[in-house]
């Protein structure tokens, strides 16, 4: 999937999403790998992931489209290994790593089963970690509903494909179906954690730009959100999120 980005959009994700979110996930993803272990991390982002494997002492190579996500990876950690690829088409010969990663991103890839199956190409191992069905991710239920009533169900979807991938047997055939072999299937709940509501809405909503009914979608959200701030205004908003390692087939079989 091919998609641009601003380097302060770049640098806005580092700031605020990494350490109220993906910071967390990352520790947990990268909790697969041991030191000495290749690794690469596909659709990188900032680099979240790559950075807690190289806590790790794993040798990491970051891969994702965007040049700015890179710029902003590179800043953090000149030392590692960043490079621009197609997760669908990736530069690196058959069993390079032991281990390709992959937090947050199969939903945005274009071929998720090509870019599946490539990871299984060049890795021997496979960890994927995603956030799972917005059903059961009461934060984002409640925001989606509140959006639904006052802009449409097309409004909604647009935040809720976020979550596309979110159905465990949907993820698991896509896994399947780019021939690995499914090891750990793992479903917990976290909580994206930010300082207040207001922060927490301009970053989720930001994928309905301009849209006329954002005051209203607003003032709603922060009552059905109440639950989930605490007595300082901080929120923590629930998220499902699945984790899947997989096995590849023998060096070359998945071409």
């Amino acid at each position: 999937m091919t998609y641009s980005l601003t380097e302060s959009a770049a640098e806005f994700y580092e700031s605020t999403f990494v350490p109220a979110l993906f910071g967390p996930w990352a520790d947990r993803l990268a909790a697969v790998v041991a030191a000495g272990d290749r690794v690469l991390d596909v659709g990188c982002g900032t680099g979240a992931v790559a950075r807690a494997a190289a806590g790790r002492g794993a040798d990491v190579t970051g891969v994702d489209l965007n040049p700015a996500m890179l710029t902003v990876a590179r800043r953090s950690r000149p030392d590692l290994d960043w490079r621009t690829a197609n997760a669908e088409s990736l530069p690196f010969p058959n069993r390079g790593f032991d281990w390709a990663l992959s937090q947050a991103a199969l939903m945005f890839f274009g071929d998720r089963v090509a870019a599946l199956r490539e990871m299984g190409r060049v890795a021997a191992r496979v960890a994927v970690q995603v956030p799972g069905r917005l059903d059961h991710s009461a934060g984002y239920l409640a925001l989606a509903e509140v959006v639904d009533r006052h802009a449409g169900a097309a409004a909604r979807d647009l935040l809720g494909s976020y979550f596309a991938v979110g159905d465990p047997e949907l993820l698991r055939s896509l896994v399947m179906a780019a021939g690995l072999t499914i090891e750990r299937f793992e479903t917990w709940t976290g909580a994206t954690r930010l300082p207040d509501v207001t922060t927490f809405l301009d970053a989720e909503l930001l994928p309905l730009g301009d849209e006329p009914a954002r005051p209203a979608i607003e003032a709603e959200a922060r009552t059905a959100l109440a639950r989930y701030v605490d007595a300082d205004g901080a929120i923590a908003a629930p998220i499902e999120v699945h984790l899947i390692v997989g096995r590849s087939a023998a060096p070359g079989a998945a071409a």
